[in-house]
C-alpha cells in the first residue's frame, strides 16, 4: 500500500470561493519517500494580502504557473490508487476534489488524517497543531506555511508513526469507510444512498421527529464525521443513541445550504441544536411626529405590531447608527431619545435650535426627513442568482432589508418576471442577514440585481 502526502496552500478557507495556490505531494511506499513533487498554481483569482503574509506567496508568483487544470493529470497520477494523508486533511482533501471536479474528474480515494493519528499515537499533547507536535518530536520544518516544507515535515511525522504504531494506521484505514461508526440503529444500505453534495442534512429519531438539522458542502462525509471525530463526544452518543433515518434537501451552493438550515433550525426546532435556537431579539428605530409637530426618532425592540424604520441586532448598532445620522442631518439628540435634557451649545451632539425654539417643527422636519430618505434608499430589495442543484438549474433568493424573503430553484432559461412570480416565500429569520453579509463579498456583479426600494 502506497500513501501520497499531501499540503497544499490557499486564496482562503473556503473550497468553493477559493483556489490552490501550491502543492506538494510525496509518495510513501510504507518504509520510505519514494517520490516527490511540488508546483505553485495560478489560482485564477487574487491572493488576499494576510495570505501572502501567512505563505509568502503573491499574485506576482503565481502569475506564470499552470492552473491546477494543466497539471490535473499529473496530480491523478499522483494521488490515484493511494491514501490520501495530511495534517487536518479534510482541509487538503476537500480543495483538490473539488479542482479534480472542476477538471471533470471525480477524485475520491481513501484518507488519513495525521492530527487524528497522533492523538492516538502521541497522546497527551496541548495541541496537535503541525508546529507543536513538530518541536515534540523534534522533527524540523525548514519552510513553514508552505506547501513542501510542511509537506515534509508531515511525512516524517507520518513516517514515525507508522513504524512506531502500524496497526493503528492499518485500524484508522479500515473504520475511515465510515461503516464501523454508524449508530446502532441505522442501517448501512441507507447510509450508502447519502449523496455527496451541498446541502441540508435532517436526523430523524425512530418516532420520525427531526431530532438535528445540518449544513453540508458534502452530506455523506459530514454525517460519517459526526460519529467517526472526537468533537464534541456528548452529543455524539446522544445522536448515535437516536439517529433512525436521514432526509436531506440538496440545495446546490454553501450559501443556500446555510440559508436553508437557518430557517428550517427555527421551524423545527430541533433538540440537539443549540445554535440558532433562540429567538434574537431585534431593535428597530421608529419615527413619529409629536404633539409639538417635531419629528422624532426613537430605538426600541421590535414587536409584531410595529414596523420600525430600520432594524438592529443589538441596542448599540442601532445607537451608533443614530448618532451618525445626528451628525450628517444636524439632528436634535433630545428629539432622537438619546438625551432627556435640552442640548447645550458646545456639546459633541448638539441640535441647531429646536431646544431654544429657534428652529421651527418645519425647518426640523426637513432635515429629519433627509435621514429618512437616506434609509429608504439603502434598503433596496435584492435577488442573488446562485448554482441549482443541477447544471440545467439555477437557484434565485429575494432580500428584503438583507434578510431572505423568498426563493426558487429555476431552469436556466427562466426570466425574471417569471422567477418572481414563482418563488417560495420563507418566514423571517435574522440570521439570514449575517449569511449574506459573509457571502456578498464573493458574489460576481451578474449575480447581483437590485429589484425597488423597501417602502
Amino acid at each position: 500500500m502506497e500513501y501520497a502526502i499531501v499540503d497544499i496552500e490557499t486564496t482562503g478557507g473556503a473550497v468553493y470561493n477559493c483556489g490552490i495556490t501550491e502543492i506538494a505531494i510525496l509518495i510513501h511506499d510504507g518504509e520510505k519517500v519514494i517520490d516527490e513533487y511540488e508546483s505553485l498554481i495560478n489560482p485564477e483569482q487574487s491572493i488576499p494580502a494576510y495570505i501572502t503574509g501567512l505563505t509568502g506567496i503573491d499574485n506576482a508568483m503565481v502569475e506564470g504557473a499552470p492552473t491546477f487544470n494543466e497539471i490535473s493529470e499529473r496530480l491523478w497520477e499522483l494521488l490515484e490508487g493511494r491514501v490520501f494523508v495530511a495534517h487536518s486533511v479534510n482541509f487538503d482533501y476537500g480543495f483538490v476534489r473539488e479542482c479534480f471536479k472542476r477538471s471533470g474528474r471525480n477524485f475520491k480515494e481513501d484518507k488519513l488524517c495525521t492530527v487524528r493519528l497522533a492523538r492516538k499515537i502521541i497522546p497527551g499533547l496541548s495541541s496537535y497543531s503541525l508546529g507543536r507536535i513538530c518541536e515534540h518530536r523534534n522533527i524540523p520544518i525548514l519552510a513553514r506555511h508552505r506547501a513542501m516544507g510542511d509537506a515534509r515535515a508531515t511525512a516524517i511525522l507520518f513516517d514515525q508513526m507508522i513504524h512506531d504504531k502500524p496497526e493503528i494506521i492499518l485500524s484508522s484505514l479500515k473504520k475511515n469507510s465510515g461503516e464501523a461508526f454508524l449508530p446502532p440503529h441505522f442501517s448501512l444500505a441507507k447510509f450508502r444512498q447519502i449523496p455527496e453534495k451541498c446541502g441540508v442534512y435532517y436526523m430523524v429519531n425512530e418516532r420520525g421527529k427531526v431530532i438535528y438539522v445540518g449544513k453540508a458542502i458534502n452530506i455523506k462525509e459530514r454525517f460519517k464525521n459526526h460519529f467517526s471525530g472526537n468533537l464534541l463526544p456528548g452529543l455524539k452518543q446522544k445522536l448515535k443513541a437516536e439517529v433512525l433515518d436521514l432526509k436531506w434537501e440538496i440545495t446546490g451552493s454553501e450559501m443556500m445550504a446555510l440559508l436553508f438550515e437557518a430557517i428550517e433550525i427555527k421551524r423545527l426546532w430541533p433538540k440537539y441544536n443549540s445554535a440558532l435556537k433562540l429567538p434574537k431579539a431585534m431593535w428597530g428605530l421608529f419615527y413619529y411626529e409629536d404633539n409639538s409637530g417635531f419629528s422624532r426618532f426613537q430605538i426600541a425592540k421590535v414587536t409584531k405590531h410595529l414596523r420600525p424604520l430600520e432594524t438592529f441586532f443589538s441596542s448599540e448598532e442601532a445607537t451608533t447608527f443614530l448618532k451618525d445620522g445626528i451628525k450628517n442631518f444636524q439632528l436634535c439628540p433630545r428629539l432622537c431619545g438619546l438625551r432627556k435634557a435640552p442640548c447645550v451649545d458646545g456639546d459633541s451632539l448638539s441640535c441647531q435650535g429646536t431646544c431654544s425654539s429657534s428652529l421651527n417643527p418645519k425647518e426640523y422636519n426637513a432635515l429629519a426627513a433627509q435621514l429618512v430618505s437616506r434609509i429608504k434608499q439603502s434598503q433596496q430589495e435584492i435577488l442573488l442568482t446562485l448554482p441549482g442543484r443541477e447544471e440545467h438549474e439555477k437557484t434565485a433568493c429575494v432580500f428584503e432589508r438583507g434578510i431572505l424573503n423568498r426563493f426558487g430553484y429555476f431552469d436556466q432559461e427562466k426570466d425574471l418576471d417569471y422567477m418572481l412570480a414563482n418563488m417560495n416565500p420563507v418566514p423571517s429569520v435574522p440570521e439570514t442577514y449575517y449569511i449574506l453579509k459573509q457571502f456578498l463579498p464573493y458574489l460576481k456583479a451578474e449575480q447581483i440585481q437590485v429589484l425597488k426600494s423597501v417602502s
